[in-house]
């Protein structure tokens, strides 16, 4: 689901946004595969069970749904111990509606977790963001990010349960983020491949999030979030993501990892 970034008005950052995560429409799916490009694998993981179910920055207004009554689904699916090595992420999405090329590029929590299948993580058009996706293992975490919406805030989290490939929405001329320069046999861009894991009760908001890192010494001082506003694919330290879930904890969430 390609997107572009389109300028905040209601987020009050006053940046406008990488290309980032737009809402497929079968795009991806609909042209010829392309060879994946393999990372470099990581030795002695185990094999995660399989759920069931883009360049400006911040995501929409969430939907009342969006916020409402946070999913049972995935407490259950989550690994009962953090793999050795795990790495953390935060990917922002939009969730409301946007036209791009004809074509609506929102995409929620809700949208992700409605998902039977893995979900490619298309429309980013932005190197920095890229390079973050190509460095993503299986089983690493991320938080789900609703952005350039009234009220940007984490809503949720989800696994990466494959690896990096061509985004071959970028082939597409009828996609949203089509790409002229980037060549089939020499991809410029790419994706990855998660599933939905958890629907927080009560979001994390932006401005929670910067109220903490004004504190000296806090855990989030020098979150890559916030320091890089653009981007829509950024970095999560241990610590960090361990501040934050526990947050979520405080706030009734049941959070598993």
């Amino acid at each position: 689901m390609p997107k572009r970034k389109r300028k905040d008005a209601d987020n009050n950052d006053g940046e406008k946004e990488e290309p980032r995560r737009s809402s497929r429409r079968g795009a991806t799916r609909n042209l010829k595969e392309e060879p994946k490009i393999e990372g470099p694998k990581r030795a002695g993981k185990s094999k995660a069970a399989r759920v069931v179910d883009g360049s400006s920055e911040e995501v929409s207004k969430p939907s009342k749904s969006s916020t409402s009554v946070p999913s049972t689904k995935a407490a259950s699916k989550l690994p009962a111990a953090s793999p050795p090595g795990r790495q953390y992420w935060l990917m922002k999405a939009e969730p409301e509606s946007r036209l791009e090329k004809g074509q609506d590029v929102k995409f929620s929590i809700d949208d992700l977790a409605a998902k039977t299948e893995p979900e490619p993580w298309d429309g980013i058009r932005a190197y920095a963001a890229r390079n973050n996706l190509r460095a993503m293992k299986k089983h690493d975490m991320a938080f789900f990010y609703h952005s350039s919406c009234k009220v940007p805030a984490i809503v949720g989290t989800m696994e990466i349960v494959e690896e990096h490939s061509p985004d071959l929405s970028a082939h597409d001329p009828s996609a949203p983020y089509y790409d002229a320069s980037s060549k089939p046999s020499d991809p410029k861009w790419s994706v990855v491949h998660v599933e939905f894991r958890q629907k927080l009760a009560t979001p994390i908001t932006l401005k929670e999030l910067k109220a903490w890192q004004a504190q000296k010494g806090h855990p989030l001082e020098n979150m890559q979030t916030l320091k890089l506003a653009r981007s829509s694919v950024s970095k999560v330290s241990g610590g960090e993501w361990e501040f934050l879930i526990g947050q979520m904890r405080e706030r009734g969430d049941v959070i598993e990892e």
